[in-house]
């Protein structure tokens, strides 16, 4: 489906909305504190990308992967938090946590925290707004694009020291782009943005400074496609099957498949089957259920070229 910005800006600051307001005794002061937020901190989202200053900015205790606020030793005392495009705002319950969230992100350069007069979430709680400073947006509330490709590019070449294999865009897409996002936009970029992002990765990725490619994500098929090629593994190895061996090998248009067909209730109602080729070159898993003849299962996961010859 089609990433509609503007319809999913509006889910998504509505939801906030209520969220921050709902408990409130003053709820017209609170509406007003998060339009003059929505303004200046852009639309609200879900997930940060990678590059991102709120990420990237704060101290790290360890080269581990940062994966959301709670992940930030600065900003420990958090509760209640929104997110927006420039930053976010949090509404802990104590002053002492407010304090603390303002002195650690101060140390911060690139980053500043401020306190709110008016109440948001609840009326006893503390409101804490933290802003990336050098974040500017673009008429349609992503970041600028020559900041956000750049600040993309500074943290894929400081990743590169420690990779070991590259990721391809559509395995990462979602910690380049942030979330929500669309296949190559999101609400902190835009198509242009996203699409430039995209030829760099591959870039770095063709030269192989990242290692060799990793390919999991097969989003890049249609979603017929994806099903086609589980249901073709899945019959397969059901084909295959002598109704007694749980775990077999099997061969597919040249390629050898290990497979593992049981019985999920042990009732014959429904069957529990999975198909790997290689180390997780292709992997599919699924069910069967013989007396609707009906296949369900997950997208399969793999190399591209691999899960092709299935189709």
């Amino acid at each position: 489906m089609e990433f509609r910005a503007t319809n999913v800006a509006a889910a998504q600051n509505e939801q906030a909305r209520r969220y921050l307001t709902k408990n409130l005794t003053d709820k017209g002061a609170g509406l007003q504190a998060f339009e003059q937020l929505l303004a200046k901190m852009g639309n609200v989202v879900e997930g940060y990308p990678d590059w991102h200053p709120i990420l990237t900015a704060p101290p790290a205790n360890s080269a581990e992967h940062v994966y959301s606020l709670a992940d930030v030793p600065s900003y420990r005392g958090i509760d209640h938090t929104v997110s927006f495009v420039r930053g976010f705002v949090t509404c802990p319950y104590t002053p002492v946590k407010e304090d603390k969230i303002i002195k650690a992100v101060d140390k911060i350069p690139g980053l500043s925290a401020y306190r709110l007069d008016t109440p948001l979430y609840a009326d006893n709680a503390h409101p804490v707004v933290v802003e990336a400073n050098t974040i500017e947006l673009e008429a349609d509330g992503t970041i600028c694009s020559k900041e956000a490709i750049t600040l993309f590019v500074e943290q894929a070449v400081k990743e590169m020291r420690t990779a070991e294999v590259a990721e391809t865009w559509w395995n990462i897409r979602s910690l380049i782009l942030g979330t929500p996002h669309g296949s190559r936009s999101s609400l902190f970029v835009n198509q242009y943005a996203g699409l430039h992002m995209r030829k760099i990765l591959e870039a770095f990725n063709n030269s192989g400074v990242n290692g060799p490619i990793k390919e999991r994500s097969l989003e890049m098929l249609s979603q017929k496609k994806r099903d086609t090629i589980r249901e073709n593994l899945l019959q397969a190895a059901l084909n295959e099957w002598d109704k007694s061996t749980e775990e077999f090998e099997f061969e597919l248009r040249g390629e050898p498949c290990r497979a593992t067909v049981r019985d999920t209730w042990d009732d014959g109602a429904e069957l529990s089957i999975g198909v790997q080729i290689g180390k997780f070159d292709l992997y599919v898993t699924g069910f069967y259920e013989p007396k609707k003849k009906l296949f369900t299962g997950v997208d399969p996961t793999g190399k591209r070229a691999l899960a092709e010859k299935f189709l």
